[in-house]
C-alpha cells in the first residue's frame, strides 16, 4: 500500500518509483505482483472460486503472454517444489491475466493456501515460478464461530430500537455505555499460524498484549446492519507470546447506535454495542486451540464517556485502567459481559479499510474574542485531531472543528454541522498525555481549543498546555494508482483541489461529505467514478457499494438514492433514477476498468428489476421525477435542477441504463434479453427526441449545458442533428464568457461530450477562470478541497467530491490515457494527449490492472515530443499531431527502423500501434 504523504511530496518522478514497472530485476521474463480477490496475500476470502491475477515484466518490447499455468497448494513448500496438490490449472494456452478463477477442490474455512503461476511468452517459453503468494479462507458458516456468542456490557432495549433513522421522538435513544472487554489464555507450544475474526458493532479496535491490532480505523465497513454486518480478519501470529496472553476489545457506536445528543443528521439505534470474535490459534505440532467471545469474558464501561459518529467523542483519561489490554491484570471488579444475540448475517470484509494516512501539523493559531486558541491546519480534510497537553491536575479540554471561522477567529460549524465535539479530560501528572478519538471523525480545517492555551502563551489560569495539536486525515486505504502535472499551474492545483474531496469522502462507503451527513448519496459514486478510478484502486471498494445497494433495493425493483439506507428522506429524496442508476453503472464500470464480472452476474437480476422500476414509473417512456441536475448554476439558490427539465436528465439515465442492459445480456449471452433492452431502447430514445428536441430550433429542452451534453453523451442525439447540438452546448458556454452552468449530474457529462467531440479547448477555457463559480473561482475563495457548491456557499459543505469530473479530463484528455473501444481492463490503450491552451507539457502516471501506464509530453515550436509507457501483455494506440510519418522519429530513429510499430495515417495526424515497453517519440514541426 502506497503512502498518501509520500506521493503528495515526491510529485510525479515520486509516483513512478512508488508504483514501478512491475519488473523483477535480474530476470528476463515472467509474472509479478500476483493478488487473489484484487488483494495481495488476503485473508478472510469467502468464495469457493477465487480469482488470481498477476502482472507481465520482460525486459523486451511486445512482451505477451500465450500460456498460464497456476498451482495452489496447502504448503508453501509444495508450490516451492513448483507441485499443486490443491489444483493445477496445467498449462492454459491463453493471454489472460486477471482474474483466473480457481478450479480445484472445495477450499476449507479457515484454511491458508499458497499459490503460484508461471506464464509463457510469445515464443513459447516458460518463465520461472513466480513468488509464492497466499490466501486464506474466512468462516464460511455459522458452525466456522466455533460457538462463538455476541457479547455486551448491557442488553438491548427493544423499545429503544429504530432501524429506519427516525428516531428523533425518543429522546433517551443511543444512550448505551460504550465498553471494553477482556479475556487472557495461554500458549504454551509454538504457533505456527494465529488468526483472529471479529465483528464489533458499531466499531471496535481489538488489542493483543497491549497493543492495537492493525492500522485499521472504524472497522467495521459500515453496512445496513439490521441485513448484514462484516466481520474484519486479522492475523496475529507474531502477536502472541509463550506463556500467558491476554485480548481486549473497545467498542464505539458508529451508525449501529446514533445518540440524540449534540448534532445528528438522524438518529437510529440496532441496539448495545456488542461483539463476537474467534480466535483460532495453531500449533506447530499440528494440535490447535480456540478463543471465542462467551460469557467468560469480563467487560467494564471504557473511558469513553461519550461517541457519535455525528456528534464527536468525550475521554476522561482518569478512567484509564492501567494494564487491562495485558496479561496479568485484576479484574475482578469488571462483570461478566452480558450474552446478547444478533441476526443478521454476517460477511467478510473485502472492501480495503479506512486507515489514517496522513498528519496535517497546525501551520497558524490565533487567540479570539472568548480567549480560546484557533489553530489553523492549512487544509480542509476528513479526519480526527491528536492533542497533547500537559496539565496539573483534572482539567476538561474541549476542542471545536470547523470547516471555516467566523470573522474573530472562532470556528463556525454552520456548514458542517454543529454542535460536533472532541473533549479530554486530564490525568494531571505533569507528563505529557496525547489523546485521539477512537470511533467518530469529521471534516475541518480549523480547530478551536477551549480550556488550555499554547505552550508558551500567558497562562494565568493554570490551565494545561497544548504541546501539539495535529490533523490526522483518515480515508480509506485504496492504493494511489495514479499522478498528474501540467505546465499550467491552475489545473495541478485544480487537481489537488478535487483530490483532498476524493479522499476526505472515500470512506467505507462513498461519503457526500466527512462532516454534516456522511451517507452514501449515489449519485456521486457513479459520476465521479471514472474519474476515482485513475486517482485509486477501487476494484474492493467499489463492489461493496454494489452490495450496499442489493441490500438497499426495496421490494418493487426501487433504489434509494442512499445505500446503506439508514434513513428515509422524505418525498423526491427518496427515490430519484439519476441516483439509483448507480446499481446499472457500477456493475458494469467494473467489468471495463478491472475485468471482473462477478458483480454483474450476482446482481442481473435486481439489476435488471430496477430498470423495470423505472419503466413502471414512466409516461409514455419519460420518466420525470427526482432531483435532476442537483446544484446546477441558475437564478436561485443552488438546489433542485434550475435550467434542465428533471425528465431530460431522468430519461437521458434511464436510457444509458437500458443500453448498458443490453451489453451486459450480450455479454452473458442473454439474446432475448438484450433484444428486448434494444427495443426498449429504441422506444425511450423516440419519445425523448419526440418531448425534448425542437426540430425547428434543434435545442434540447432549454438549450442548457446539461441538456444538450447528457443528449450527446447517452446517444440520444440522431446522427444528422450531431454537429448542431454539440455547436449548441459549446455556443452556450461561448455566450457566457466559457462559465459552466451544469450541476451535479450535468457537468461529468459535460466534460465528457466535449472531450469525446474533440471541443478539449472549450473545456480548458471553461476551466481556465477564477472570476465566475467554478474551480478557480473556489481556489480564488481560498478553498483548498471541492466545495458542495460551484459558488462556494458558505453555508454549504466545504469538502464534497461531486463536481469533481474535470479530473478524469486531467488524465484521459489533457494527459491522453484511456482505454480503446471494447477494450477490458485497459488491455488496449489509448494515447491521444490534448494540447489546448497555453498548456506546454502534461505528464500522466496510472498504474492499471496490467501495470504502470505512462504519458509524457511536451510541445516546443519545433518539436513535439511524447513519451509512452505500456504495461506487459497490454498495447496501445499512440495518436500524433502530424500527417507525415517521416517526421516522427523513436529515440532518434526514423519509424521505419523500428520493430513492432505499425503505423496508419488518420487525418491530420498518425497513429502508432505499439506493444509493451517504454517509447519516446519526437515528432518534427
Amino acid at each position: 500500500m502506497k503512502n498518501f504523504s509520500a506521493i503528495r511530496s515526491y510529485g510525479l518522478l515520486g509516483i513512478l518509483l512508488l508504483l514501478g514497472t512491475g519488473a523483477a530485476q535480474g530476470q528476463s521474463f515472467g509474472a509479478d505482483k500476483l493478488k487473489c480477490e484484487q488483494e495481495t496475500d488476503p485473508i478472510g476470502i469467502e468464495t469457493q472460486t477465487p480469482r488470481f491475477s498477476w502482472q507481465l515484466y520482460a525486459p523486451t518490447r511486445g512482451a505477451v503472454q500465450t500460456a498460464y499455468q497456476i498451482i495452489v497448494s496447502d504448503t508453501p513448500e509444495a508450490v516451492e517444489r513448483g507441485t499443486g496438490n490443491v489444483w493445477d490449472s496445467k498449462k492454459i494456452a491463453s493471454s489472460q491475466s486477471l482474474l483466473v478463477p480457481y478450479a480445484g477442490e472445495p477450499l476449507e474455512a479457515a484454511k491458508k493456501y499458497y499459490w503460484s503461476v508461471r506464464v509463457w511468452d510469445g515464443t513459447k517459453k516458460a518463465s520461472p515460478w513466480a513468488r509464492t503468494a497466499s490466501f486464506a479462507m474466512g468462516l464460511l458458516s455459522q458452525a466456522d464461530w466455533s460457538g462463538a456468542r455476541w457479547i455486551a456490557f448491557e442488553p438491548d432495549i427493544d423499545s429503544l430500537t429504530v432501524t429506519d433513522g427516525l428516531g428523533r421522538h425518543l429522546p433517551v435513544i443511543g444512550r448505551y455505555k460504550l465498553p471494553q472487554m477482556r479475556r487472557e489464555f495461554p500458549v504454551n507450544k509454538p504457533v505456527r499460524r494465529a488468526t483472529a475474526y471479529v465483528c464489533g458493532l458499531g466499531q471496535f479496535e481489538l488489542f493483543l498484549n497491549g497493543a492495537k491490532t492493525g492500522d485499521h480505523f472504524l472497522d467495521p465497513a459500515w453496512t445496513k446492519f439490521d441485513k448484514e454486518a462484516q466481520y474484519v480478519s486479522f492475523d496475529v501470529t507474531d502477536r502472541l507470546k509463550q506463556g500467558k496472553n491476554a485480548v481486549g476489545v473497545m467498542l464505539g457506536n458508529g451508525f449501529f447506535n446514533i445518540p440524540n445528543e449534540r448534532y445528528t443528521k438522524f438518529v437510529g439505534s440496532y441496539g448495545a454495542p456488542k461483539m463476537l470474535l474467534k480466535m483460532e490459534i495453531e500449533y506447530e505440532d499440528g494440535t490447535s486451540d480456540t478463543i471465542v467471545s462467551d460469557a467468560s469474558w469480563k467487560t467494564t464501561q471504557s473511558p469513553i464517556t461519550f461517541s457519535s459518529i455525528y456528534g464527536g467523542e468525550d475521554f476522561d483519561a482518569n478512567l484509564v485502567q492501567q494494564g487491562w489490554k495485558e496479561a496479568g491484570f485484576d479484574d475482578s471488579g469488571w462483570q461478566d459481559a452480558v450474552l446478547t444475540k444478533f441476526d443478521s448475517p454476517l460477511r467478510s470484509q473485502r472492501t480495503t479499510p479506512l486507515k489514517i494516512r496522513q498528519a496535517l501539523p497546525t501551520v497558524r493559531k490565533y487567540e479570539n474574542s472568548r480567549g480560546n486558541y484557533l489553530y489553523d491546519l492549512g487544509q480542509n480534510a476528513s479526519g480526527i485531531v491528536r492533542l497533547t497537553v500537559k496539565a496539573n491536575g483534572k482539567h476538561t479540554v474541549r476542542m471545536f472543528p470547523s470547516e471555516l471561522q467566523g470573522g474573530d477567529s472562532t470556528a463556525n460549524q454552520r456548514s458542517s454541522g454543529g454542535p460536533y465535539i472532541l473533549s479530554y479530560t486530564t490525568l494531571g501528572t505533569g507528563e505529557p498525555e496525547t489523546w485521539q478519538p477512537q470511533f467518530t471523525y469529521y471534516g475541518f480545517r480549523y480547530v478551536e481549543v477551549e480550556g488550555a492555551v499554547p505552550a508558551g502563551e500567558p497562562n494565568p489560569d493554570g490551565l494545561p498546555e497544548i504541546v501539539e495539536l495535529t490533523g490526522l486525515h483518515t480515508t480509506n486505504s485504496a492504493a494511489p494508482v495514479g499522478a498528474f502535472a501540467c505546465s499550467n499551474p491552475l489545473f495541478n492545483r485544480i487537481y489537488e483541489l478535487i483530490d483532498w474531496a476524493i479522499r476526505s469522502n472515500f470512506s467505507s462507503v462513498f461519503t457526500d461529505c466527512p462532516h454534516r451527513e456522511k451517507l452514501g448519496w449515489l449519485e456521486q459514486s457513479h459520476l465521479i467514478g471514472p474519474s476515482v478510478q485513475f486517482g485509486y484502486d477501487i476494484s474492493r471498494a467499489f463492489p461493496k457499494i454494489v452490495g450496499d445497494m442489493a441490500t438497499a433495493q426495496h421490494a418493487d425493483g426501487m433504489i434509494p438514492t442512499i445505500a446503506p439506507q439508514y434513513t428515509v428522506f422524505s418525498e423526491g429524496f427518496l427515490d430519484t433514477p439519476e441516483w439509483g442508476s448507480a446499481y446499472i453503472l457500477i456493475p458494469w464500470y467494473l467489468y471495463q476498468w478491472y475485468g471482473d464480472t462477478r458483480p454483474l452476474e450476482e446482481n442481473y437480476d435486481k439489476m435488471a428489476r430496477y430498470v423495470d422500476y423505472l419503466s413502471s414509473k414512466a409516461d409514455g417512456h419519460i420518466v420525470a421525477y427526482g432531483l435532476g441536475d442537483w446544484c446546477d448554476i441558475g437564478p436561485g439558490e443552488p438546489a433542485h435542477s434550475q435550467l434542465t427539465s428533471n425528465g431530460v436528465s431522468a430519461t437521458a439515465i434511464y436510457y444509458y441504463d437500458i443500453c448498458t442492459m443490453k451489453r451486459v445480456a450480450e455479454l452473458f449471452g442473454k439474446t432475448e434479453d438484450a433484444a428486448r433492452y434494444d427495443a426498449l431502447a429504441a422506444q425511450v430514445k423516440q419519445a425523448f427526441n419526440d418531448k425534448y428536441f425542437d426540430k425547428n430550433t434543434k435545442k434540447y429542452d432549454r438549450n442548457s449545458q446539461a441538456a444538450n451534453a447528457m443528449a450527446l453523451y447517452m446517444g440520444l442525439v440522431e446522427p444528422e442533428n450531431k454537429p448542431v447540438v454539440l455547436q449548441n452546448l459549446i455556443d452556450d458556454i461561448r455566450s457566457r464568457g466559457n462559465a459552466l452552468t451544469a450541476g451535479d449530474v450535468g457537468y461529468r457529462y459535460v466534460v465528457q461530450a466535449l472531450l469525446d467531440n474533440g471541443a478539449s479547448d472549450v473545456l480548458f477555457d471553461m476551466n481556465s477562470r477564477y472570476d465566475v463559480p467554478g474551480y478557480g473561482y473556489q481556489l480564488a475563495c481560498g478553498e483548498t478541497a471541492l466545495a458542495e457548491s460551484w459558488m462556494s456557499k458558505d453555508y454549504l459543505s466545504h469538502n464534497h467530491c461531486m463536481l469533481g469530473h474535470l479530473y478524469s479530463w486531467l488524465f484521459n484528455g489533457l494527459g491522453g490515457l484511456s482505454q480503446a473501444p471494447g477494450s477490458v481492463g485497459y488491455k488496449e490503450v489509448v494515447i491521444d494527449p490534448q494540447v489546448v491552451g497555453d498548456i506546454r507539457s502534461a505528464r500522466v502516471a496510472f498504474e492499471s490492472p496490467y501495470g504502470l501506464i505512462r504519458s509524457e509530453w511536451n510541445d516546443t515550436p519545433q518539436t513535439f515530443r511524447q513519451t509512452v509507457e505500456i504495461p506487459g501483455n497490454a498495447s496501445a494506440l499512440v495518436y500524433l499531431p502530424t500527417a507525415d510519418p517521416e517526421a516522427i522519429s523513436e529515440n532518434g530513429q526514423p519509424l521505419d527502423k523500428i520493430e513492432g510499430i505499425t503505423v496508419e495515417r488518420k487525418g491530420d495526424r498518425t497513429v502508432l500501434h505499439v506493444g509493451s515497453g517504454v517509447y519516446n517519440f519526437s515528432v518534427r514541426k
